[in-house]
């Protein structure tokens, strides 16, 4: 696979595990809402999405290592990788009551994450277990944050 897509698209699905994941679970620990959570997945899929690609997009012309071509491939591939891996925790959450789809969203989550970590990890050579172990636990650092976050927003203004 070529760089540039590679590169959007690693970056997208661990951004859209990672943002959309931490969002939900900041969001159902202040609110207990499904409206509530539902609306933080769509604003994560469009605008978090739109934002990283821009973001992306800049780094990769400043760093002048790329083609505009590749550029644009690596904007595209962030935008349309971020935006399908958040929009793939809108089904638990119809599906499922609220605490359920978070739980399925979480095991599904860090499951992209490991698989990523997995893939990262066989393409440079080095032991995917220590590589997985450091990914998953930064997820799962963000994943207690923003709990508590959530917990500390809803009892701030109870």
């Amino acid at each position: 696979m070529e760089r540039s897509i590679r590169t959007g698209i690693c970056f997208g699905f661990t951004s859209g595990v990672i943002t959309t994941l931490g969002l939900m679970v900041g969001l159902h620990a202040g609110t207990h809402s499904v409206p509530v959570v539902l609306g933080g997945i769509l604003t994560i899929a469009i605008a978090d999405a739109m934002s990283d690609a821009l973001g992306i997009h800049i780094s990769e012309e400043s760093s002048n290592a790329s083609t505009h071509q590749q550029v644009w491939k690596t904007t595209i591939s962030t935008f349309l990788s971020k935006f399908f891996m958040a929009m793939t925790f809108v089904l638990p959450v119809l599906l499922f009551p609220l605490l359920t789809a978070i739980w399925v969203s979480v095991f599904w989550g860090l499951t992209v994450v490991g698989l990523l970590s997995y893939y990262i990890a066989r393409s440079q050579g080095t032991r995917p277990l220590a590589v997985i172990s450091e990914h998953l636990g930064i997820a799962l650092l963000v994943l207690i944050i923003t709990h508590y976050v959530g917990v500390g927003v809803a009892n701030l203004f109870r």
